[in-house]
């Protein structure tokens, strides 16, 4: 397999002058032949070989976006059969979301270090094997260390899969088309992920949820052999920076989680918040001063980057914390099946993959700024919208009020991934999908956090109180960053 991108399908099947003379030699030479041979048998593997590393791409990064929400219908269940309480839920949770979140920093400096083809496989056969232990796990403890190591497998798949397309696609047009692509892919998988987690859980049990990962890491492992070996392109692994990033976020999360439960005044929590402030802050002691940081201070200094950033980390704590609350919400509150709250999910699985398909057209005609802005704007109705949520509210209603819930991410998500593939170097690529999708996983992680501990009554039930503060805090963050993206991004 060739060490470098093959060449566009354009250049395959347009030679040069010199090309063309050749060519007339040889007819000249060898009447029998009407033309060469060689040209036409290369040109169609080019395409053939984008389409298999694009199939490969998106099954890996639908199956790590399933395991998210159908854990979340599976929760009640893992806690019947394990116990661990609601703290024990959001760490079933969060200890996928944070490793994700943290390692993805080094991660896309890994795929380009290593080559995006050889981090992805890494990164799929581990993620298998730990969703092997997930099945297996005796108890709760066992369950979150297996969910710790599925978040790092998780955390390589991610954006070696965006560096994989970003290479097999030299075409500016064709890569945004194989970028919506795998958008839709992770947007569908994260709206259908509930419906596939009830169904597994009510026929099969949970651990059948995680036992669904190993055909398909095999079946992605075939296809990776077809894949042209990647490139290898020089960038640092940092520590120091990865050791500081992934101690602060892991005391973040434990404040937020711990502080419902312990008290925000306890011991642990405030010892937690003092980790994650003091981390944070020798993180950028130590980017600042590494020759080759795994954040480059440059990148965030251009709005393209910085603003996609910080809107990727406010629509995953909406739709993250959205499905964590709803799953608890349709179970817990109004005693519905894992199946049947599995099915409630049905028309904004629908509605996810219609607007994913319109929303890349959509930037092409009216611009990235509008869309992203009003992909926002869309999800803070939606978080609104579920404010008058209660037992006994309508099941017709909570489907309607759940529209804007689909809708919101699906319209910015592709348009806010493009913008910043576009804004970075090939070579960049890797390291701009490992920042962006450390956020959005952050966001997802902070937003379970917090409503778990919200979520959480004095005797143990569903709080629709402390749900309507998580919701309102969660519509005003995603105000604030559709501000920001009106004020900030360029129209085009």
């Amino acid at each position: 397999m060739p060490a470098t991108p093959a060449p566009s399908p354009s250049t395959a099947s347009t030679p040069g002058r010199d090309s063309e003379t050749s060519a007339s030699e040889l007819r000249r030479r060898q009447p029998g032949r009407a033309r060469p041979t060689a040209p036409p048998a290369e040109a169609p593997a080019v395409p053939r070989r984008s389409g298999v590393a694009l199939v490969a791409s998106l099954l890996g990064f639908t199956v790590i976006t399933i395991d998210v929400s159908a854990v979340n219908i599976a929760l009640p269940a893992i806690r019947d059969s394990l116990s661990g309480g609601m703290a024990g839920l959001q760490w079933v949770v969060d200890a996928y979301t944070l490793m994700f979140a943290a390692l993805m920093l080094s991660a896309g400096a890994l795929a380009d270090r290593t080559g995006a083809r050889r981090a992805y496989a890494w990164g799929v056969a581990l993620f298998t094997l730990a969703s092997l232990g997930c099945a297996l796990a005796p108890g709760i403890g066992v369950l979150v260390g297996a969910r710790v190591a599925q978040g790092a497998a998780a955390a390589v798949v991610m954006p070696a899969s965006l560096a994989l397309i970003r290479q097999a696609y030299e075409d500016p047009r064709a890569r945004a088309r194989a970028i919506a692509l795998w958008t839709v892919g992770g947007s569908v998988a994260m709206a259908a992920g509930p419906v596939l987690g009830g169904l597994l859980t009510d026929s099969a049990g949970w651990r059948a949820v995680f036992l669904l990962n190993l055909p398909v890491g095999a079946v992605i492992l075939g296809l990776l052999v077809r894949v042209p070996r990647s490139p290898r392109r020089p960038a640092a692994l940092d520590g120091g920076g990865q050791l500081t990033a992934v101690l602060a976020l892991a005391g973040l999360a434990f404040a937020v989680i711990e502080g419902g439960h312990l008290g925000w005044t306890s011991g642990p929590v405030l010892a937690a918040a003092a980790i994650a402030l003091a981390s944070g802050c020798a993180f950028r002691v130590v980017e600042a001063r590494h020759r080759q940081p795994m954040v480059p201070p440059g990148m965030l200094t251009d709005r393209r980057v910085a603003v996609p950033l910080a809107v990727g980390f406010a629509v995953n704590a909406a739709f993250y914390g959205g499905i964590f609350l709803l799953g608890l919400y349709y179970q817990q509150l109004r005693g519905m099946s894992a199946i049947a709250a599995g099915l409630m999910f049905v028309p904004m699985s629908a509605v996810v993959t219609a607007t994913n398909l319109v929303s890349p057209r959509l930037a092409e005609r009216i611009g990235r700024r509008p869309v992203i802005v009003t992909g926002q704007l869309v999800f803070t109705g939606a978080m609104l919208a579920m404010l008058p949520l209660a037992a006994h509210t309508p099941v017709w209603l909570v489907l309607v009020l759940l529209l804007p819930l689909s809708v919101g991410g699906a319209l910015a998500v592709p348009a806010l991934t493009a913008l910043l593939m576009d804004a970075v170097p090939q070579q960049r690529a890797g390291t701009a999908s490992g920042l962006l999708n450390s956020l959005r996983q952050t966001g997802g992680a902070l937003a379970v956090a917090l409503f778990g501990s919200a979520l959480a009554s004095p005797g143990g039930g569903f709080s629709l109180p402390g749900m309507r503060i998580g919701l309102l805090t969660v519509a005003a963050l995603l105000l604030a960053t559709a501000a920001l993206s009106r004020l900030l991004l360029p129209r085009g």
